[in-house]
């Protein structure tokens, strides 16, 4: 299988490396287009503010490489939000895959940014989640969250509910940080390599 993580400059490409690699699986990390669009699975990671991550992969000449793509494609953490329509951080459009929008998390007083381990509250039925329940832990770093919608295939509690996973067509999303979370993440990023295209 050709697995791809693509090269947005604005993530920690290495711990997702060594996590994919931990399973047995051989990885390229690249923005070389036609590398992207021979492979089975794509990875869009990122980390950081949206308006500086959007214009490095414009840079890049990412966003319209994305977009055409047709094999499953997973974007963690900022690499999630960039799927949606619009970040109000730094109040930028984003890739438009999957409807949404990024707003700062409402926390009731909790403190931000929400950092840490944190559970599932609900969970559909999706290939992604095979063998995840509710009583598992993932790892979380962010202050901004997109509300859930259709689109929402699992959520998470945090001053106010959001999405912590989303679908639309091919494009899947999480907030959390699969390859930080043990082995709840290592099961959901296997659980996405032996996804169906």
């Amino acid at each position: 299988m050709d697995v791809v993580i693509i090269d947005t400059s604005c993530a920690n490409l290495s711990s997702l490396k060594f996590g994919i690699e931990r399973l047995g699986y051989k990885v390229s990390v690249t923005d070389n287009g036609e590398q992207i669009r021979a492979a089975d699975k794509v990875f869009l990671p990122g980390v950081g503010a949206a308006g500086a991550a959007m214009e490095i992969i414009e840079n890049k000449q990412i966003p319209q490489l994305v977009r055409e793509l047709t094999q499953p494609v997973l974007g963690i953490c900022l690499g999630m939000q960039l799927m949606t329509e619009f970040s109000a951080e730094g109040n930028v459009a984003c890739l438009n895959l999957i409807p949404g929008q990024v707003n700062p998390i409402k926390a009731d007083g909790l403190r931000l940014p929400h950092m840490g381990w944190n559970t599932l509250s609900e969970i559909k039925d999706c290939p992604i989640f095979e063998g995840i329940g509710k009583q598992d832990y993932f790892y979380f770093v962010h202050s901004l969250c997109v509300a859930p919608s259709e689109f929402t295939i699992a959520t998470c509690e945090y001053g106010q509910t959001f999405s912590a996973s989303l679908n639309k067509d091919n494009f899947y999303g999480v907030q959390f940080h699969p390859e930080r979370s043990g082995k709840p993440g290592a099961r959901v990023i296997q659980n996405f390599l032996e996804m169906k295209s």
